[in-house]
């Protein structure tokens, strides 16, 4: 019983969630009438239990407001029984938390003896012995009637219990719903000026104003605290809860369309819309009913979805075509993002004239249509978020953790709210009136519904710890980066060599060039001369750790340091056009690097100082070389390739021939790559080509066509033919498309192979062996890039989403 301050504190601070209560009348007898919070705890130490084990309720015991309170309800540890403990709640006149204790009267139920500090005195009230019990110097008025125990944190308080005349009625019916065998439950009294501000996440939705009582058990365990219980209001009371009175609550869908990265979001369902509306009339007093309008006749669900500062109404219609017709004068289309049109709409206030106070403060001035979804929202950037996230299928209902969470609900309600951490944390913070330190990160959402049945609502609730191993494999869009223009390249990463995590570098149209941190801040913009040639490296030049960015034009070679400015010397300077991507070298992993550069046969040499390489002895091809210069290393010796569509040179170090390929080929225009030991690459007429250190030549005919592409590791080779892609010796056969080239990220031990549908706008992902990886494909309109680029251990791989964005996605 010494810690059962704890349990008290808590419910306190956690009321405005859920309710419940005991069933054995004669303790709440002695019940103030404005009591506001009354908690029932029928087994002490099971609950104490499960409270300390608790991460979400810890989190809450940290707080100011939590060891103030625990501090006032000190007196707590003095009791001894084991019979349950009722403790009611008010603030007195002078707005001050009060609380009166009642339970079954049992020998030595104050246990004072052991106490060092405390002072015991006895006096009369209402004719009645009493003690004034002081306990670190807070006070306990107890008392004894009818069998009953009674304390009281005011003298006054504790008299107006025990000259107590008549019995509410209704509020012991409530009490009678509750469940005795669970540890702890909750009456929320909603007449008396109720300590709970608000339990949705609007300010205008206040509890007050909701129902009359709210009842609830509660099952607490280590990841999660469940709530069921019933609310009520009688139908003179005019509260916001029977709304719903002769309506027929529907199933919520509104998390199919709620992105995975908005706040929460609140659905509420009718069967009929007029009856619905007609109750909301009369609850908002409106002495006629608004003009009903067409749009919402075959509506049977509407919602808001939380999206930071803003939100988007939501209608789900059971005839679509009907609802569209009724916006037929809402047809202009502002643009099309990802084949989905969004329009204008003109009567922004409808939402919240029709079903205040359920909305509040929505601006509505563009819509879409998704499936049976019509959603309207204050900008086109939050409808472009929903239409992403429901194409990419990874919207709320597509999480396990939010399958986890409404597993504890009914499918159907008339009122559901579904939060994340940080809105649950906001609402916490009302209701305290005070700022937790905790953001709750490990409870990644919480649910609280209600179902309206006859004359009273069923409630059902969960707060629950989100579970990282139920999120395997999940696919996130974290990041949709707009840039000034639209792209030119495709986006990389590359490393920050102060974080050691990954940034995003990408260029536009206008040539301006982009770094961008992984949480999708631009870091800095540079103009360049012209189009980026392929990959841009990065080289520490100075060999002190920090690393710069090199990488060619057609006219230049940059070097830029981590704040985007040009390296001493850079860039360099070229009449004649460079027509390959830089190639650079750093042989003996000491820092000593070779740039290449290239202009049509040629070849020029420097070093990370922008200076000439001299003695570099192959110069110039008899033909245009096809392909950036290339090192391999295989063993202990270094190969330079120099490709033209004629010719393979095989070179060492300083330019001479290491290798003479001792047959003539049409080469193709693709890499050469270390298989097996072999340098291997493809002809014109689509064989693939494997040499061997001797020069000697081996070709496999493979039937690829002139728009092929392949690439390897040393042990796995992928080839790729218009929609075929054949991964070692397994055959896919893809969608007809237009395909990115294919691409083999070796991360952790694990090969993964990728291409784009460029048509279909689909990235594709597949392991070694063939099988695609779970999630996949998802939205994208590029090659990607994947790695792991920050400190938790999910991959993320970037591609390019609509012409002037770039898309970056978490695969969990």
């Amino acid at each position: 019983m010494k810690n059962l301050s704890f349990t008290i504190v808590f419910f306190i601070l956690l009321v405005s969630c859920n309710t419940n209560s005991n069933k054995n009348a004669s303790e709440y007898d002695f019940i103030p009438e404005e009591a506001s919070i009354i908690v029932i705890i029928n087994d002490t130490e099971s609950l104490e239990t499960n409270l300390k084990n608790n991460g979400f309720i810890n989190g809450l015991s940290k707080s100011s407001m939590y060891k103030n309170a625990s501090k006032k309800l000190n007196h707590l540890a003095l009791i001894n029984t084991e019979h349950p403990i009722i403790i009611s709640f008010l603030n007195d006149k002078n707005d001050s938390l009060q609380f009166t204790i009642t339970t079954k009267q049992v020998p030595n139920i104050f246990e004072t003896d052991s106490l060092s500090n405390h002072k015991i005195e006895t006096l009369q009230i209402a004719n009645t012995t009493a003690k004034k019990i002081t306990f670190n110097n807070q006070v306990l008025y107890t008392t004894f009637k009818d069998s009953i125990a009674i304390g009281s944190s005011s003298k006054k308080l504790l008299e107006a219990a025990i000259t107590k005349k008549t019995k509410n009625e209704t509020r012991l019916k409530v009490i009678n719903t509750l469940d005795n065998s669970k540890s702890v439950s909750v009456v929320l009294n909603d007449t008396n000026g109720s300590l709970v501000r608000s339990i949705f996440n609007s300010e205008v939705l206040q509890f007050k104003d909701f129902s009359d009582y709210t009842s609830f058990d509660a099952v607490i365990s280590q990841d999660e605290i469940l709530f069921n219980g019933i609310t009520k209001a009688a139908d003179s009371s005019k509260k916001l809860i029977n709304i719903f009175k002769n309506t027929i609550p529907q199933v919520n869908e509104l998390a199919k369309i709620a992105p995975n990265n908005c706040d929460g979001f609140l659905s509420f369902t009718f069967n009929n819309f007029k009856t619905f509306k007609t109750n909301l009339d009369t609850f908002n007093k409106k002495q006629d009913s608004t003009t009903l309008t067409p749009l919402f006749d075959n509506i049977i669900e509407v919602g808001t979805i939380y999206l930071g500062e803003n939100q988007a109404v939501v209608l789900n219609s059971i005839d679509v075509i009907s609802t569209k017709e009724n916006l037929l004068s809402e047809q202009n289309i502002i643009e099309t993002y990802r084949q989905v049109p969004i329009h204008d709409f003109s009567k922004p206030e409808v939402f919240n004239n029709v079903f205040y106070p359920l909305i509040n403060n929505s601006e509505t001035n563009y819509y879409c249509t998704i499936d049976q979804f019509f959603i309207f929202a204050k900008n086109t950037e939050a409808l472009e978020n929903i239409i992403a996230n429901y194409q990419n299928k990874t919207t709320l209902s597509d999480r396990e953790y939010y399958t986890n969470i409404t597993n504890n609900l009914s499918t159907e309600s008339s009122i559901l709210q579904v939060i994340n951490n940080n809105k649950l944390k906001d609402l916490i913070d009302l209701n305290l009136d005070v700022s937790l330190n905790n953001n709750f990160e490990d409870y990644k959402v919480s649910a609280l519904q209600f179902v309206y049945d006859s004359h009273y609502a069923h409630l059902h609730g969960a707060i629950k710890k989100n579970k990282i191993k139920a999120e395997a494999n999940a696919v996130t869009e974290l990041l949709n980066i707009k840039l000034d223009a639209d792209l030119l390249n495709n986006p990389q990463f590359v490393t920050n060599h102060r974080t050691k995590q990954k940034e995003i570098v990408i260029q536009d149209i206008n040539n301006k060039l982009y770094l961008i941190s992984n949480n999708g801040n631009i870091i800095w913009k540079k103009q360049l001369d012209g189009p980026v040639l392929g990959k841009i490296e990065q080289i520490d030049s100075y060999k002190n750790g920090r690393l710069q960015l090199v990488f060619a034009t057609p006219n230049s070679v940059y070097l830029l340091d981590r704040t985007g400015k040009d390296v001493s010397g850079y860039p360099l300077k070229f009449n004649d056009k460079i027509t390959q991507p830089l190639s650079v070298f750093d042989y003996d992993k000491n820092k000593n690097y070779r740039l290449f550069v290239t202009q049509g046969p040629s070849v020029l040499l420097y070093n990370a100082q922008g200076k000439t390489v001299k003695g570099f002895q192959f110069k110039l091809a008899k033909n245009t070389i096809n392909h950036q210069p290339q090192h391999i290393r295989i063993g202990n010796k270094d190969y330079i390739l120099i490709k033209t569509d004629k010719t393979l040179h095989i070179l060492n170090r300083r330019g001479q021939t290491r290798v003479k390929v001792l047959k003539d080929l049409e080469f193709s225009n693709k890499a050469v790559f270390n298989y097996n030991n072999t340098f291997t690459t493809t002809t014109r007429d689509g064989k693939i080509v494997s040499i061997d250190q001797k020069g000697n030549v081996t070709t496999k005919p493979v039937d690829l066509t002139k728009n092929h592409h392949i690439t390897t590791t040393t042990k796995t080779l992928v080839s790729q033919n218009e929609n075929i892609l054949n991964i070692k010796s397994k055959r896919l056969e893809l969608d007809l498309g237009n395909y990115s080239p294919v691409k083999i990220f070796y991360i952790k031990d694990k090969i993964y192979v990728s291409v784009t549908d460029l048509q279909a706008q689909k990235v594709l992902l597949f392991d070694s062996q063939a099988k695609p990886i779970e999630n996949f494909p998802v939205y994208g309109n590029s090659a990607i890039e994947l790695d792991n680029i920050d400190k938790d251990d999910s991959l993320k791989f970037i591609t390019k989403g609509d012409t002037n964005s770039i898309l970056l996605y978490e695969i969990n």
